[in-house]
C-alpha cells in the first residue's frame, strides 16, 4: 500500500509531472473555435427550433471539451516507488503493489501513422487513471508501469507490447 504523509500526499521524494500549457494550447484553441461562433450565432440570430437544438448540441460538445481540457491541464501526477497519485480536480491513487491492469494505446492522426498520441490506462481495483503522451515524463511513467506490470505478472495485449516497444521500452 502507498505510504502517504500526514497531509495525504506522497513523500517529498516523489517525482512530479504535469501537462505543460504549450501542449494544451491546441485543445484550448479548438474548443474556442467551436464554442465562440456557435454561442455567437445562438445569441444573435433568430433560429428555428431544430437549428437551435443542433447548434445548442454543438455548443455543449465544445463546452464539455473545453472543461475536460482545463481539468486535464490542472491535473498533476506524483510518482514514487510506491505508486502514482493524481492531484487537481480529481484525486486518484494507484499503488504499484495493487496494479492489476495496464493498456497503452496509440491514436494516429494520419494514415501514415507518423503523427498521433499515446494514452496510458492504469488500474488498481476500482481506481483508474488515464494519461496521455503530452504529460511531461510520460515515457518515465510508462516505463515504471511496464516494469511493475512485468513484476506482477500482468498479461499485456499485443498492441500494448508493440506500443511500449515504440517508446523503446521492452515488455517482459
Amino acid at each position: 500500500m502507498t505510504q502517504l504523509d500526514a497531509t495525504g500526499a506522497l513523500p517529498s521524494d516523489a517525482t512530479r509531472f504535469s501537462y505543460p500549457a504549450s501542449a494544451m494550447v491546441g485543445d484550448y484553441l479548438r474548443a474556442a473555435a467551436g464554442l465562440a461562433p456557435t454561442l455567437f450565432i445562438l445569441a444573435t440570430v433568430s433560429l428555428g427550433d431544430v437549428a437551435t437544438v443542433v447548434l445548442g448540441g454543438f455548443a455543449a460538445i465544445f463546452g464539455v471539451f473545453a472543461i475536460r481540457t482545463a481539468l486535464r491541464h490542472g491535473t498533476s501526477l506524483e510518482m514514487d516507488d510506491n505508486g502514482l497519485r493524481t492531484s487537481g480536480w480529481r484525486h486518484t491513487v494507484i499503488p504499484w503493489s495493487e496494479l492489476d491492469r495496464m493498456k497503452l494505446a496509440y491514436y494516429s492522426t494520419r494514415r501514415d501513422r507518423k503523427s498521433g498520441w499515446m494514452q496510458l490506462q492504469l488500474g488498481a481495483g476500482r481506481a483508474r487513471m488515464s494519461l496521455d503522451s503530452r504529460l511531461d515524463g510520460f515515457e518515465q511513467v510508462a516505463r515504471q508501469a511496464a516494469d511493475i506490470a512485468s513484476e506482477r505478472g500482468l498479461a499485456l495485449s499485443d498492441a500494448t507490447a508493440a506500443n511500449l516497444q515504440a517508446l523503446g521500452i521492452r515488455a517482459r
